[in-house]
């Protein structure tokens, strides 16, 4: 991959996203939370492909640097889920975990407006939901060897 700053957001209803893509996305799930993260959870779950999921990339060319899915409300429950979201090791370092959160947000508010948005993030990042309003929901919790928090932001 190579480490330049430009990149792109785009966004792919669950229907609509290719074999490669769907790989791509495992592929690099699987590295950061299975391996990198030495944290076993069965990933694939049946919900990539709804057209209820959105699939939100940060890419430099071919290179996927930034990844997140959102389930749009009724999918799982009445709420919308953000979740998956990592940075590729490669372009850590480089502001994409806030900038993925805020294009996440902005998607989600011209999409579901008034409703709310929940994640389960791991404890050591719950300061970068909070900066966008998240409040953590119960007590934390293991989530296949990583501790977890709740949260949650009503969008306006």
């Amino acid at each position: 991959m190579s480490t330049q700053t430009s990149h792109q957001w785009l966004l792919t209803p669950g229907d609509q996203v290719s074999v490669e893509q769907l790989h791509q996305f495992l592929l690099l799930r699987s590295a950061v939370f299975v391996a990198e993260q030495q944290s076993p959870y069965q990933d694939v779950d049946g919900l990539d492909l709804s057209p209820s999921a959105c699939h939100l990339r940060g890419i430099q060319g071919e290179d996927l640097l930034a990844y997140a899915r959102l389930l749009g409300p009724g999918l799982v429950d009445d709420d919308i889920h953000l979740g998956r979201v990592v940075i590729a090791p490669i372009a850590r370092g480089r502001g994409l975990g806030d900038a993925l959160v805020a294009e996440a947000l902005r998607h989600a508010r011209r999409t579901w407006p008034g409703s709310t948005i929940t994640l389960e993030a791991q404890s050591h990042l719950q300061s970068l939901y909070a900066r966008y309003g998240f409040t953590a929901l119960g007590e934390p919790f293991d989530d296949a060897g990583v501790e977890h928090q709740r949260m949650s932001l009503a969008l306006g």
